[in-house]
C-alpha cells in the first residue's frame, strides 16, 4: 500500500470514529458534590448548620466522650426552662463543699437570682452555681439530673447520660458530639440563653455575703480574649468551654454568617485544638455552603404537575409550608438540585406532612406541611393514589344532644304527614258526614217548630 493509501484508511478511519460519537453520544452525568472539608487534629467533632440540622462535617461524633463543662449548656436549658430570672437561689452547704474547681467563691447561705448564677455558669463555669441550680430548681440534684436525661431523650440523644449538673468527672457523665449538638442547638432555640452565653463581660452585685460585685469574664477566646487575642472569631455568638484531667479540653461554638447559623462540638483534644479546629470548619462552612428559604424557592408543588401534594396545588389556603423552614447547599449548587420527597413521621394536628430535602445521600433540610386554620371535611393529603383513604381527616364532631334532636324532629315530621294524609285520604266521606248532620239539624228544628205551633192552637 502507498503513501496516498495509508492517509486515505486513516481518513477513513477517523471519520468512521466521528460519525460514531454522532449517532451514539456519551452522556455525562454530574455528580453530587460536597466541599471537602479541612483536616482537623481532634478526635471527636462535629460542625451542625442549625436551621436545618445538617451535619456539615463530622468525625467519630457519635463515639462517647466525658464532656467536663460544656454540661452546663443542658443545666441552663432546663433552670430557664422551669424558673424565672427573679427567682433568688440560696447556696446551700452541699453547693459549697460539693464542688471543686472553676467557681466564684460563693459562701454558705449566700442568695443570688437565676439570672446571676446563670450568667456565672455559662460564663466563669461556676460549679457550685451550677449545683445551686439544679438544687433550686429540681428540689435535689438527683431529681434536677433525672430532668436532664429526659431533656436528653426527648431530643434524640443516644449515647448520653448526666449524673451531675456541672460536669465534673464521673464514669456515668457522658455523651457524644451528635448528642451534644443536638442539646447545644435546643438551648439555642431560647432567647435568654442566646443572650447570656453570647455575653462577654457581666457583673454581679453585692449580695449578702458579699459587700463588692463580682465581675465574670465569658471563658470562650472565640467570643472574648480571656487569655489570649489568637483565637478571637469573628462570628463567633456564643459557647462554652469545658476541660477535666480525664475529658480534656472541649468545647461548643455557635457562629452566625450570611444567615447561615452554625455550632460546632470538639471533646476529647489538647489545648490549642479545639480553637483551631472550630476556627477551620467555621471558614469551611462560610465558604462553601449557603441556606434557601424553601417557601420563598420551591415552585415543584405549586405547579399543575403536582400530584404528590394536591393540597399545595388547588387548596393552598388550607395548608402552607412553614415559612422559616430552609435547606443549606454548597455554593456551586441550585435549590433545584435538592431531591425532595413527601414524608409522613411526624403528623400532628397542625402538621399533616414534611417535605423532606436531600442531597449527596444527606439530609439537607425539611419544610412542615402546615395547616392554615381553616377548617376542611374528608381534607386529602397523599401522594400514593392507592393510599388516599388511609390520610383523609374528618372535622365532623356528632354530639348526642344535637342527635336527640334530628331524631325528634323526624317523628314529628312524620307524624304531622301522617295525619295529614288521614285528613286527604277521609275528606269526602268527613264532607259527607257534616252535610248529614247539618241536614239532621235542619229536620230536628222543623219537627220542633211544628210541635210548637200545634201546641198554640190547641190552646
Amino acid at each position: 500500500m502507498g503513501k496516498a493509501g495509508r492517509w486515505k484508511r486513516a481518513a477513513g478511519v477517523l471519520l468512521s470514529f466521528f460519525l460514531l460519537l454522532q449517532v451514539a453520544p456519551i452522556e455525562v452525568f454530574a455528580t453530587e458534590y460536597w466541599p471537602e472539608a479541612p483536616e482537623v487534629v481532634s478526635p471527636s467533632v462535629i460542625l451542625m448548620e442549625m436551621s436545618t440540622g445538617t451535619v456539615l462535617y463530622e468525625k467519630n461524633s457519635t463515639e462517647k466522650n466525658y464532656p467536663a463543662s460544656i454540661t452546663k449548656i443542658m443545666t441552663a436549658m432546663i433552670a430557664l426552662e422551669h424558673s424565672e430570672l427573679n427567682e433568688v437561689v440560696t447556696f446551700s452547704d452541699e453547693a459549697i463543699n460539693n464542688t471543686e474547681g472553676s467557681g466564684i467563691a460563693r459562701d454558705y447561705g449566700e442568695e443570688m437570682t437565676m439570672e446571676e448564677c446563670l450568667y456565672a455558669v455559662l460564663l466563669a463555669s461556676a460549679n457550685e452555681c451550677a449545683y445551686a441550680v439544679a438544687e433550686h430548681v429540681g428540689g435535689t440534684v438527683d431529681r434536677f439530673v433525672e430532668m436532664m436525661n429526659a431533656k436528653a431523650a426527648e431530643l434524640g440523644c443516644k449515647n448520653t447520660h448526666f449524673a451531675n449538673p456541672h460536669g465534673l468527672f464521673d464514669e456515668n457523665h457522658y455523651t457524644s458530639c451528635y448528642d451534644m449538638a443536638l442539646i447545644a442547638r435546643a438551648a439555642y432555640q431560647n432567647e435568654t440563653f442566646r443572650i447570656i452565653t453570647g455575653t462577654a463581660r457581666y457583673t454581679i452585685p453585692p449580695t449578702n455575703k458579699h459587700k463588692e460585685p463580682t465581675e465574670l469574664l465569658n471563658h470562650n477566646e472565640m467570643l472574648y480574649p480571656w487569655q489570649t487575642l489568637q483565637w478571637r472569631y469573628d462570628y463567633c455568638t456564643g459557647g462554652k468551654t469545658g476541660y477535666t484531667a480525664v475529658a480534656r479540653s472541649t468545647l461548643v461554638t455557635y457562629a452566625e454568617k450570611d444567615g447561615m447559623s452554625l455550632v460546632c462540638v470538639v471533646m476529647h483534644t489538647e489545648s490549642p485544638g479545639q480553637w483551631q479546629d472550630s476556627t477551620q470548619l467555621f471558614d469551611y462552612a462560610f465558604d462553601n455552603f449557603q441556606v434557601f428559604n424553601i417557601a420563598d424557592n420551591e415552585t415543584k408543588y405549586d405547579s399543575s404537575e403536582a400530584v404528590e401534594v394536591g393540597a399545595l396545588n388547588g387548596n393552598r389556603s388550607f395548608v402552607d409550608l412553614d415559612q422559616e423552614a430552609k435547606v443549606v447547599l454548597p455554593k456551586t449548587t441550585e435549590f433545584s438540585d435538592a431531591v425532595s420527597e413527601i414524608v409522613y413521621d411526624d403528623v400532628s394536628n397542625d402538621v399533616v406532612g414534611s417535605i423532606v430535602y436531600t442531597y449527596a445521600d444527606r439530609e439537607v433540610g425539611r419544610a412542615d406541611i402546615i395547616r392554615t386554620g381553616i377548617e376542611v371535611q374528608g381534607f386529602l393529603f397523599e401522594d400514593e393514589q392507592d393510599a388516599v383513604e388511609e390520610e383523609k381527616v374528618s372535622t365532623v364532631q356528632i354530639r348526642p344532644m344535637n342527635v336527640l334532636l334530628v331524631v325528634a324532629g323526624i317523628v314529628f315530621l312524620s307524624l304531622l304527614a301522617f295525619f295529614i294524609k288521614r285528613l286527604a285520604d277521609n275528606y269526602y266521606i268527613i264532607r259527607h258526614n257534616m252535610e248529614v248532620r247539618r241536614s239532621q239539624r235542619r229536620q230536628f228544628r222543623e219537627i220542633r217548630n211544628r210541635q210548637n205551633r200545634h201546641r198554640r192552637r190547641r190552646r
